[in-house]
């Protein structure tokens, strides 16, 4: 049946939706409560992006609800995802791209979530030249951001940087969305957007950019910070500038019914020798943003003259997010792979691994890397019913004494 046509009052093109929907294929391949795939959608792209576009167009769209999906979050605890349907992220790229547009060149230069030629680890680096030069940080964590978010306050921002109305009409469309819960029942929502939404990133930018960066571009900018969504890093150089900026940030984030998590959020000294001396015993000398864990680390110049400094390096919580995923694949029991098959497979496990916690000193990866070989030595004690544990690591050792790049961390020197 040929969907009637419907008058186009909204500026969306048939280019535009064509566009998004090969961006969203790209992404998560996970289904949302209509139970559409990728692949139905590439089947039959006429079938179901044309109607979508009519409905863009015409300002008939209203987005089905989000599936609510739970994941592990560590230490036992989840956080809720809101998957959408594909097609609903197809309809939310088209406004994003647009929208984006627009607010991007107005965004702060230390904001580097979800923003085109940024990423983790700029801001990473950022952070660490910057606890360099002040002995003091502020590790700040707001208190559930996303399921947060204001509404009203959420469009009040928007109608500030656009009058589009084709964008307003379907933001506050996709912020009103209902959530499917586990259950089945749907359950209505006046506040939050949905991570795992395409839009919400951006949402959520704009609303810290108006509640966080412009304030402290405005108010405070002495003061340097890194933020990447709700991740947030405030430097500052004593205990009592950084007790007057949180206090400060407390009375802000009410304004935007958001609030600083009491047990999370602390002030840390991260002046490089802290490892031997700080003022106050109480205070930390660590802490974690985006994986990575900073504290002081003995370092080394390219002259071989070694110095402290306060550097990054995969945290305790990424290691143990990486062993609880090596756990769950259960390598000992591809029994169909030979080694090669086996190496292939792991490849792009390992290669993201490497890119991303790697960056920045990458011989502290060496317990992860560790693990992964003791898996690969159980896998060939199973393969090849070895006897013992012993022998099934000799055999692993010869394997990279005599192919040496056959797995891609080995090519990296982690062989033991």
């Amino acid at each position: 049946m040929i969907e009637k046509l419907k008058p186009k009052t909204q500026p969306v093109s048939k280019e535009q939706v064509w566009s998004a929907w090969k961006r969203v294929k790209q992404g998560g391949k996970g289904m949302g409560i209509d139970q559409v795939s990728i692949s139905m959608i590439e089947n039959n792209p006429r079938k179901y992006l044309y109607p979508l576009w009519n409905r863009l167009a015409s300002g008939s769209y209203f987005p089905p609800a989000v599936k609510q999906v739970p994941i592990p979050k560590g230490e036992g605890k989840e956080r809720m995802l809101g998957i959408p349907t594909i097609l609903d992220r197809v309809a939310q790229e088209v406004i994003r791209a647009e929208l984006e547009k627009i607010v991007e060149p107005l965004f702060h230069s230390s904001s580097f979530g979800y923003r085109p030629g940024k990423s983790a680890h700029d801001a990473v680096e950022q952070c660490a030249k910057n606890c360099w030069e002040r002995w003091y940080v502020v590790d700040l964590d707001i208190k559930g951001f996303f399921e947060n978010i204001d509404h009203g306050q959420m469009m009040a921002m928007l109608r500030k940087y656009t009058g589009q109305k084709h964008i307003l009409l379907y933001s506050e469309r996709w912020l009103n969305a209902p959530m499917t819960a586990q259950n089945g029942q749907q359950q209505t929502r006046d506040k939050g957007t949905p991570q795992g939404g395409v839009i919400s990133p951006l949402f959520a930018n704009i609303y810290l950019h108006e509640a966080f960066d412009r304030w402290m571009a405005d108010t405070q900018p002495r003061i340097v910070f890194e933020r990447y969504a709700d991740d947030i890093v405030i430097h500052t150089r004593s205990i009592e500038q950084s007790n007057f900026i949180l206090d400060k940030l407390k009375g802000r984030f009410k304004k935007y019914s958001l609030e600083v998590h009491p047990e999370k959020t602390r002030i840390v000294y991260c002046y490089r020798t802290a490892r031997f001396f700080k003022e106050n015993k109480n205070i930390p000398v660590s802490f974690d943003f985006l994986g990575f864990t900073f504290k002081p680390r003995l370092c080394e110049k390219s002259n071989g003259e070694k110095f402290w400094g306060f550097r990054p390096a995969i945290s305790k919580k990424s290691e143990k997010r990486i062993t609880g995923e090596l756990r769950k694949m259960a390598i000992q029991r591809w029994m169909s792979y030979d080694i090669h098959g086996l190496a292939n497979a792991l490849a792009p496990k390992i290669r993201g691994w490497l890119y991303y916690y790697g960056k920045f000193r990458l011989s502290e990866m060496n317990r992860v890397f560790r693990l992964l070989n003791i898996r690969l030595a159980r896998w060939a004690r199973k393969k090849y019913k070895l006897r013992t544990y012993s022998k099934s690591y000799g055999w692993l050792k010869r394997i990279i004494r005599f192919y040496p790049n056959t797995f891609v961390h080995w090519q990296y020197g982690f062989t033991g």
